[in-house]
């Protein structure tokens, strides 16, 4: 019965790797003696594994012996083509390891409207920490509704939102970022703008006509809006603000957004010390995400920045 030459390799794999490794060192000494010292294995270690490395390629690769080692003119063309596949191996390390350092592609962001007058705002300094590690990385911003965040980040056209924390949605991942406080506001022209807040009382506040959110909220915060007449909605802050401005309508408004207003005199709060609420908010992503190095380093940013 004939002897049967061994298949070609179908795959190099890591152990193919680690033996190409230690024959180019034997090569590059010039012997199995020689190299003890650079791989710091014995030298029947060595001839071990150039054994198994000749026998998962089929190829007889050098001479050893009496009249000392010499490489078999299939060991050359192996010697050369390993050269060429560690080189390549070592220019895909040099490449990763520079996407780490040096990051590029693209960061969709899905924002709720007026985040960006918190003093403590943490996503302006994660976005700096971004572009500083990645110049080249391009960001685009979108201001829209909190339900058309989620929605977004769910079904891919954005790769992390920023959103009011109300009960979690299937398929997204929450983590909190910050907590602003809302107080109930109304404008110049108001019947109530004047009224000494120890002369008003709830009732004569819970009968004005007032902005209800369609974004989605925790219960506890709902009930702040179900004690109040809501005539009028809207799909996001600035929304409530128009409406608010009119003089016509009371409602809720983050303190940091209302600020500039309030400071010109065009807007109070009503009953600052009890008609107040705390929302926190969260940055969303889809579980089960692709990796995507940009945006893990964003998210790093923004942990750190906590």
């Amino acid at each position: 019965m004939s002897s049967r030459r061994p298949d070609a390799l179908a795959q190099v794999s890591d152990f193919d790797i680690r033996l190409l490794r230690i024959f180019r060192s034997v090569v590059e000494c010039g012997g199995f003696s020689a190299a003890e010292t650079v791989l710091g294995i014995g030298r029947s270690a060595i001839s071990q594994q150039m054994s198994d490395l000749e026998q998962r390629l089929g190829l007889r690769l050098c001479q050893r012996g009496r009249a000392g080692f010499s490489l078999t003119e299939e060991g050359r063309e192996v010697y050369q083509s390993s050269l060429q596949l560690l080189g390549a191996l070592e220019s895909f390390r040099t490449e990763v390891n520079g996407l780490h350092q040096h990051l590029r592609g693209e960061l969709t962001i899905g924002l709720t409207d007026n985040l960006v007058t918190l003093p403590h705002m943490r996503i302006t300094h994660a976005l700096a920490q971004l572009k500083e590690r990645g110049p080249d990385v391009r960001i685009h911003i979108r201001m829209i509704p909190p339900s058309e965040v989620e929605q977004g980040v769910l079904d891919g056209r954005l790769h992390v939102g920023v959103v009011p924390q109300a009960t979690a949605l299937s398929g997204l991942e929450y983590q909190p970022l910050y907590s602003e406080r809302s107080q109930l506001y109304c404008a110049v022209g108001h019947p109530l703008f004047y009224v000494d807040d120890r002369q008003l009382e709830d009732q004569r506040l819970n009968e004005q006509d007032a902005i209800a959110p369609t974004f989605r909220l925790p219960a506890e915060i709902q009930a702040h809006y179900q004690a109040l007449n809501c005539t009028a909605s809207a799909s996001d802050r600035e929304g409530m603000a128009f409406l608010i401005l009119t003089g016509r309508y009371i409602g809720y408004l983050p303190d940091h957004y209302a600020s500039f207003w309030v400071q010109q005199g065009r807007l109070r709060a009503l009953k600052a010390t009890t008609r107040f609420y705390d929302l926190s908010l969260a940055s969303v992503t889809r579980k089960g995400r692709r990796p995507h190095l940009v945006l893990e380093s964003f998210l790093e940013s923004l942990e750190a920045t906590r």
